[in-house]
């Protein structure tokens, strides 16, 4: 899909928070001299070409409760990677699933972020992702200070 000076516009119009009215599409349409109807079908094709992946709501999760979160650093055998990752990414408390290449003094290649209420929290949830997946060489580094957090802003 060739991305257009429409989609672009679109884009940095819904990358920041989506109006709150009854009819928010009607709206940044307005905003970018477009129709709804223009809008919707360009964020349609955008979907079904994959340059589009989701769009959702963005939960602060600090601000609701959890307050510990993790990136737990795992060695997980090559030959189980896809194995691994399609049970981890599977956990309702985890956010981010990676794959890294190890160094010499770094031998972790599987990252999983994992957020609880608690230290404690995290802690069972990577045990219990332990005994699913038959991983156990993990660290966990926990977030001491959040220096910044945010999303990538696309055509500014």
């Amino acid at each position: 899909m060739e991305i257009t000076e429409l989609d672009k516009k679109i884009v940095r119009a819904m990358q920041d928070e989506l109006p709150l009215v009854a009819e928010p599409f009607k709206l940044i349409a307005e905003e970018i001299d477009s129709t709804e109807e223009e809008v919707l079908s360009r964020l349609r094709l955008m979907q079904e070409t994959g340059a589009l992946r989701k769009m959702g709501a963005v939960l602060r999760h600090r601000e609701v409760g959890f307050a510990a979160n993790a990136l737990c650093v795992w060695v997980v055998p090559d030959e189980r990677m896809d194995e691994v990752a399609d049970i981890m990414c599977r956990h309702m408390a985890v956010t981010h699933c990676y794959d890294r290449n190890v160094t010499p003094d770094w031998p972790y290649n599987f990252y999983t972020m994992i957020h609880g209420s608690s230290r404690e929290d995290c802690e069972a949830v990577a045990e219990q992702l332990a005994q699913e997946t038959g991983v156990t060489q993990r660290t966990m580094l926990y977030t001491g200070k959040e220096w910044k957090k945010t999303s990538m802003s696309y055509f500014v």
